[in-house]
């Protein structure tokens, strides 16, 4: 096949700024283009050319502003000269995809959904419509997204698949993994940490991501395990590390549990993330939204570290409470998470079962080629859908 690949007008691709989508995108592509012709069309970025191909994929960047008319305008200019596309995918973008329709109208269409794009006020219930009747499949990255589609949308149900996201098995090794030993030692002693046990955090510092919870636990988990960090990886907004009013109550609420009981690391760059697991022994995910399904639940299982996640949005989908897991339901309550992390450090046995079926259930299911060979079927499906 020949396939499109739309990314949104947020990141470029390679991920070098990040973006979950863009990470998706990078990872599979791979594994995609050994038997398609892909084109990625994505914005422009100066570490980058406005086009090249690249083992063999094409990759088309036009600028931020006005992205969407740029894009159309690419794909208009390939009608011309007859080149089509057999599928077009196009992320998280519901509305733009009229657009990339009218330009290349020959092509099926996929649309890939990582938040709720079709509630009330993203999009309205005619659009919404057309949109469901101009696309072949609708791919979202968990059932709960999904479900937020048809609730309102019930026409879209028969269009609607989930197709879980994954990571890179070789970028993200677990801890116990021999060859990584001295890195985790390294990045521990750089944070002052070779001594302790690390509860990591990795995401923004937003309150949906409920780091101020975590914060609070840590008061009663330190009173049982003196030894215990708490190390926050991330900053107010991907590659932004300024440090806003919440930031500023973060720190403030961290010094109240003493002198290095908390770590701040900032800004991460994403090349640097998959090491960033391997500072810790628990990994937990305060998350307080309806979170369509976080990617970091994939790394920290990757890294082999035993995870506490909340009963949010998509999380639960693939975290099992007491089988690669536990999952919260008292989501807002610091004792419930502090309960959680001190039951994992009291019972090292126990953590290491859970680590260790996390480490398993990505390696069967979701590796990044195990997530391109999902689309594969789904672009596959698309295709074949309403042919004689």
């Amino acid at each position: 096949m020949k396939i499109a690949l739309i990314c949104t007008e947020m990141f470029t691709v390679p991920p070098i700024g990040g973006g979950a989508i863009q990470v998706l995108i990078d990872g599979v592509t791979p594994h995609l283009s050994k038997e398609h012709d892909l084109t990625i069309y994505c914005i422009t970025h100066p570490d980058f050319p406005d086009r090249e191909v690249v083992n063999s994929v094409e990759y088309i960047r036009v600028p931020r502003e006005n992205y969407v008319f740029n894009v159309g305008k690419e794909l208009s200019k390939k009608h011309a000269n007859k080149e089509y596309y057999d599928l077009v995918h196009v992320f998280n973008r519901p509305r733009d995809l009229l657009i990339y329709k009218t330009a290349m109208p020959e092509s099926r269409f996929v649309l890939s959904l990582h938040n709720e794009m079709f509630k009330e006020g993203k999009i309205s219930t005619e659009m919404g419509n057309l949109v469901i009747k101009a696309v072949d499949k609708i791919m979202t990255i968990s059932e709960y997204i999904g479900k937020t589609i048809t609730s309102r949308f019930p026409s879209a149900k028969r269009k609607v698949k989930a197709v879980y996201s994954g990571i890179n098995l070789n970028r993200y090794k677990p801890v116990w993994d021999k060859e990584i030993q001295s890195l985790r030692s390294e990045l521990r002693q750089k944070y002052g940490v070779d001594d302790k046990k690390v509860i990591l955090f990795v995401g923004r510092l937003s309150a949906v991501k409920g780091p101020d919870i975590l914060i609070k636990a840590m008061k009663q988990v330190i009173k049982k395990h003196n030894d215990s960090v708490l190390v926050i990886v991330g900053s107010k907004w991907f590659s932004d590390d300024r440090i806003d009013d919440f930031g500023l109550s973060l720190r403030q609420l961290a010094e109240s549990l003493g002198k290095d009981k908390v770590i701040f690391t900032g800004f991460v760059p994403p090349s640097e993330i998959p090491s960033q697991f391997l500072i810790g022994d628990i990994f937990v995910c305060s998350s307080q939204w309806q979170e369509p399904l976080a990617r970091v639940h994939y790394e920290a299982m990757g890294t082999g570290l035993p995870i506490i996640t909340t009963n949010r949005g998509g999380n639960a989908e693939i975290m099992k409470h007491l089988n690669n897991g536990i999952v919260i339901e008292d989501y807002t309550n610091p004792e419930a998470f502090a309960d959680a992390i001190s039951f994992l450090l009291s019972n090292e046995q126990e953590a290491d079962i859970l680590a260790k079926a996390g480490r398993a259930f990505v390696e069967t299911n979701f590796g990044f080629e195990h997530v391109a060979k999902r689309l594969e079927n789904l672009y596959l499906a698309s295709i074949k859908r309403n042919k004689p």
